[in-house]
């Protein structure tokens, strides 16, 4: 690890203030620190955001009743977005897909912000000894390489998927994210959030470093909503294939229906043609297969991740069926 200048910041405009040209954001360290020492990235300095916001006088998780409906401040940790009583009521979709995060001691300090911008987990972004398309080659070894967890939609050159959990339910939702950008806050979709993936592979997110995310918005106008995924292990991993689903059911039928996959793609996945096809259909097996089969069938498995298929099919299931309890 090279040698850097650490500072805390207390608001966000002293955060930005403090970043620098080579500079980072500092919050629960989870991501940053492991690509510190393996050399994947080198700050100058970096700078604690973990008191920006004065929590002791006001809540980082409110419900208000204006349109947004949820208001999630950037830096709130994943354990206490798990733990939201009001959330598990009001947006059950969210709090499921915190519990998946990590381990108990992870969520303790890992924020949202940071969960939503994470790196690539591929392995060969992650080795320090190989320079892959996303640090800066010409190549994506995954493609020809080891490609057991990378996607089956890429639409750009890179392959690696987006690992995020809490991105996948938050697009099922239409949140937005609130950005403070050249001294101005912009409302950017989570599409938005991640667009620039699709065009640049060495991107992670749409974000210029010096970019603060200051919270996440979440309309409540979807009373339903589920998160599942599938990992090789129950604690401390990443899923194989998430999916998260929101909507409204009455009388056993959907309407304004959203499912979105994880782990599948660059960007959280999500298939226009299915939310239409389930308008207004009652939420049974069939009807969840035959969405599911809509989402799937331009899915182009490599040599090794060809597993993904039946297991997003499976999830899609659950997750829709998860809708009508």
């Amino acid at each position: 690890m090279n040698p850097f200048q650490y500072v805390t910041a207390h608001t966000p405009d002293e955060a930005v203030s403090l970043i620098g040209k080579n500079g980072r954001y500092l919050g629960g360290g989870i991501d940053l620190l492991d690509e510190m020492k393996e050399y994947i990235v080198s700050p100058d300095v970096l700078v604690n955001v973990k008191h920006v916001f004065d929590t002791k006088n006001a809540q980082p998780i409110v419900f208000t009743k204006d349109p947004n409906g949820c208001s999630i401040d950037a830096t709130v940790t994943i354990a206490d977005i798990a733990a939201h009583e009001e959330l598990k009521k009001v947006l059950p979709g969210i709090a499921e897909a915190a519990s998946e995060v990590g381990s108990p001691q992870i969520r303790n300090v890992a924020s949202l912000a940071g969960n939503l911008l994470q790196h690539s987990r591929c392995w060969y972004y992650r080795q320090p000894d190989i320079v892959c398309l996303k640090r800066g080659s010409q190549t994506c070894y995954a493609q020809d390489g080891e490609n057991k967890y990378s996607s089956l939609f890429s639409g750009c050159a890179c392959i690696s998927p987006i690992v995020s959990n809490l991105s996948v339910i938050l697009t099922a939702l239409e949140a937005t994210a609130e950005v403070k950008q050249a001294g101005k806050t912009r409302s950017l979709s989570i599409g938005e959030l991640y667009h620039e993936v699709l065009k640049n592979p060495a991107a992670h997110n749409s974000l210029e470093p010096q970019d603060f995310l200051l919270s996440v918005n979440v309309p409540t106008k979807r009373t339903r909503s589920a998160y599942r995924q599938v990992s090789e292990k129950s604690e401390f991993d990443w899923a194989l294939v998430s999916c998260a689903a929101a909507g409204n059911v009455a009388a056993g039928k959907i309407t304004d229906a959203r499912v979105v996959l994880g782990a599948v793609a660059p960007v959280p996945y999500m298939v226009a043609e299915a939310n239409q096809f389930l308008e207004g259909k009652p939420l049974t097996e069939v009807t969840a297969s035959k969405a599911a089969d809509i989402i799937l069938k331009d899915a182009k498995p490599l040599a090794q991740n060809g597993y993904k298929v039946p297991l997003a099919h499976t999830l899609i299931r659950r997750t829709l069926l998860a809708l009508n309890t």
